[in-house]
């Protein structure tokens, strides 16, 4: 393999020792202990020389091994050389491992699974170091037909997309859900959070989406029930009469969650079940906590179920109860944020629009005479336990609801794109899969009196 030699020799008739530099060449790529030599001495003497490079004679001089590598005009590319050395380094250092190292483990471990993330995650270790850097960037002068190509991909719908809210006012103050971004709701134990981000999954799902649900605190059945609930609602399964005005409305989810439909509606319900594939344009996937399978809660997991099911849309719940990342900072909170950090690439590597939930802190609340409380959403600082979601979401949606009153309240306290301090009421009964904006003006307020 004498393309390492062919690099070096470039290098020095060039006298361009930052091509080490700009195409990733490094020591350890080199197939031979001369080439090794050589490319240090190289690196070693540009740094003294203010970045030039030795001539071949200098460097025959300091290594005289070398005069029989040397190629005197090489006319290999840089960048073909370069892919041919990373090539041999990568199946080189891959050889060494699974030789070394992991016959070792494989002596050892008894578990399989675990040295396939070993032996993956070497991989990934070794394809990142042996990867060709040849450009940096995208340039404004020379990259205008790659722009035009993303332009037209976006246009229609290849590369990029956005999503609507069920709740217009999000649409409104923000412009949906764009692909590539993660967004945080968030609110007191028990008040919505989770039944409304689902809300949103569902109706994501009707515009098409593939979505994801980790059920982390939550039963597969559970999560089913609330989906099944919601989803009946859309296709006006039943009619609920609330204050003298029909609406339409879902099956009751209690009724399903402990299997006790009265018989006229346990047969529209399983009718509802076998038209599943003409009601939801999407599909919805559901990992809940007693799947079986349902072990590793870790990125890398949630990665692979993300590529497996094609998903566009994914739902944590509850964030903090990932598996999280280490503590590389060795600082408090510092795994909670490393996790969040790489949550966020995840986002931008699969294209996918991702929905954390997390929990916001306890206060104490106000209370009338009647004992009705007064809805109030959690500020931005009172996210509890994962600080870190406030820097990397896109928004930052608070949800606060009473579901003895039937009603509720959604704000943006953080909007990338705009839309902070924007809220809106809603009717919140999760029990027949009616949660949805409440409509404004004298007509909508006349149809209700909370």
């Amino acid at each position: 393999m004498i393309h390492g030699q062919l690099f070096l020799s470039k290098v020095i008739d060039g006298n361009d020792p930052q091509a080490l530099k700009r195409f990733n060449v490094t020591a350890a790529d080199m197939p031979t202990e001369a080439e090794r030599k050589a490319l240090r001495f190289i690196e070693s003497y540009a740094e003294q020389n203010r970045g030039q490079a030795p001539s071949v004679e200098t460097l025959v001089a300091e290594l005289p091994e070398f005069s029989d590598l040397y190629h005197a005009n090489a006319d290999a590319s840089y960048e073909y050389s370069a892919k041919q050395i990373k090539s041999h380094s990568a199946k080189q250092h891959l050889a060494d491992f699974i030789n070394g190292k992991f016959g070792t483990m494989f002596g050892s471990e008894n578990d399989g699974n675990k040295l396939l993330e070993d032996l993956i995650s070497e991989a990934e270790r070794i394809k990142m170091g042996t990867s060709v850097l040849s450009k940096v960037g995208t340039s404004v002068k020379d990259d205008i037909s790659k722009f035009r190509e993303e332009y037209e991909r976006r246009r229609e719908g290849e590369s990029y997309r956005v999503w609507e809210s069920k709740f217009p006012f999000i649409n409104k103050a923000t412009g949906g859900y764009v692909s590539s971004n993660v967004y945080v709701w968030y609110g007191k134990s028990g008040r919505g959070k989770s039944a409304c981000t689902i809300e949103e999954a569902v109706e994501l799902a009707f515009q098409g989406a593939n979505v994801l649900i980790w059920l982390m605190e939550m039963g597969w059945y559970e999560g089913m029930v609330r989906i099944y609930t919601s989803m009946s609602s859309r296709t006006g399964a039943t009619i609920a009469e609330l204050n003298g005005v029909d609406m339409e409305a879902g099956f009751n989810s209690k009724d399903i969650r402990h299997a006790k439909l009265p018989p006229e509606f346990e047969q529209e319900f399983f009718a509802f079940l076998e038209r599943m594939n003409d009601i939801l344009p999407g599909n919805i996937i559901v990992r809940g906590v007693d799947d079986d399978d349902f072990n590793r809660r870790d990125l890398g997991q949630l990665e692979a179920d993300i590529r497996q099911t094609n998903a566009d849309v994914v739902v944590i719940d509850p964030f903090y109860y990932l598996d999280y990342e280490k503590n590389t900072s060795k600082t408090t909170g510092g795994d909670a944020a490393n996790t969040s950090k790489k949550l966020r690439r995840l986002a931008g590597s699969t294209q996918t629009v991702i929905f954390a939930i997390t929990q916001a802190d306890e206060v104490d609340e106000k209370e009338d005479e009647q004992g009705n409380r007064e809805l109030r959403l959690p500020k931005r600082s009172e996210v509890s336990k994962t600080k870190a979601l406030l820097q990397d979401a896109a928004i930052l949606i608070a949800v606060d609801t009473n579901a003895k009153e039937g009603r509720g309240i959604i704000g943006l306290n953080k909007g990338r794109d705009g839309g902070e301090g924007e809220s809106a009421e809603i009717l919140y009964l999760p029990q027949i899969g009616i949660i949805k904006e409440m409509e404004t003006g004298e007509a909508a307020a006349s149809q209700f009196d909370f």
